[in-house]
C-alpha cells in the first residue's frame, strides 16, 4: 500500500483547527505516510526560471532553471508517489494561505500531474480536504457565496482536467466563536460543526484505508 501524503498549510500549528481534526484523522489512519508541513517549509514561489524550465533542453538550463526543475521533480514525484491525500487548508481572508497556492502551481504540472487530453495520472486517488473558517459560509449565511476556498480547491484537486481526485471536504465552520463576544451566540453551533468534523475525518480515515488495503 502507498503513503499518505499531508500537505499543512496552517500558520497556527497545534492551535489550527484544521490541524487538530486532520490529527483525527491521522490518528485513526493505518498506513505510512508522508507529511510536508508547509507553514514550517515553504515552498518557492513559482518563477520565471520554474515556467521556463520545462521547456528548455536540460543541458542549456541555467542554473535557477536547474535548481527550479529539480524541486518541481521531487514534488511530483511525491505527489505521485502517494496513494491518498490529506490537505489541511483553512481559510486565510475569504481564500487559501499563499503557501498552499505556491505548493500547486509547483505541483500541477502538464503532461506531468495533469493531461488536457487524457486523464491525470494521480485521478481517482481518494483526498480529504479540512478547512476550518471563523465564521460560516454555508447556504443561508449571511456570507454566502464568499467562500473563495473550498470552491476553489474542489476544483483544481478534483477537476478532470487538472488533477482529478476524488475529494471529500470536512469543514469545521465558526472557530472564532470561543474568542469573538460578536459570535458568542453561535458557539453551540461550533461545538456541534467540530465534534462533527472530528467524527467525519475518523470515518474517512477507516474508510479510505480499508479501501485502500483491500
Amino acid at each position: 500500500m502507498s503513503y499518505l501524503l499531508h500537505i499543512d498549510s496552517s500558520s497556527l500549528g497545534e492551535a489550527s483547527v484544521s490541524r487538530q481534526v486532520a490529527r483525527s484523522f491521522r490518528d485513526q489512519w493505518q498506513g505510512p505516510v508522508v507529511h510536508r508541513d508547509l507553514a514550517a517549509s515553504p515552498v518557492p514561489h513559482l518563477t520565471a526560471a520554474g515556467i521556463t524550465a520545462g521547456t528548455t533542453d536540460p543541458a542549456r538550463r541555467t542554473p535557477e532553471q536547474a535548481a527550479a526543475a529539480a524541486l518541481q521533480d521531487e514534488l511530483i514525484e511525491e505527489f505521485l508517489g502517494a496513494g491518498a491525500y490529506l490537505f489541511t487548508v483553512p481559510m486565510y481572508n475569504l481564500s487559501m494561505p499563499s503557501v498552499f497556492k505556491a505548493w500547486l502551481d509547483q505541483v500541477i504540472v502538464l503532461d506531468r500531474t495533469m493531461s488536457h487530453t487524457g486523464t491525470s495520472p494521480a485521478a481517482g486517488r481518494p483526498a480529504v480536504l479540512i478547512s476550518a473558517r471563523g465564521g460560516g459560509y454555508g447556504p443561508g449565511s449571511p456570507k454566502e457565496g464568499l467562500d473563495y476556498v473550498v470552491p476553489t480547491l474542489e476544483a483544481v484537486l478534483g477537476h478532470d482536467d487538472l488533477l482529478g481526485l476524488d475529494v471529500t471536504t470536512v469543514i469545521p465552520e465558526l472557530t472564532m466563536a470561543p474568542v469573538a463576544p460578536a459570535l458568542a451566540p453561535l458557539l453551540p453551533l461550533h461545538e456541534a460543526s467540530m465534534a462533527a468534523a472530528h467524527d467525519q475525518a475518523r470515518r474517512l480515515a477507516t474508510t479510505i484505508g480499508t479501501a485502500r488495503a483491500a
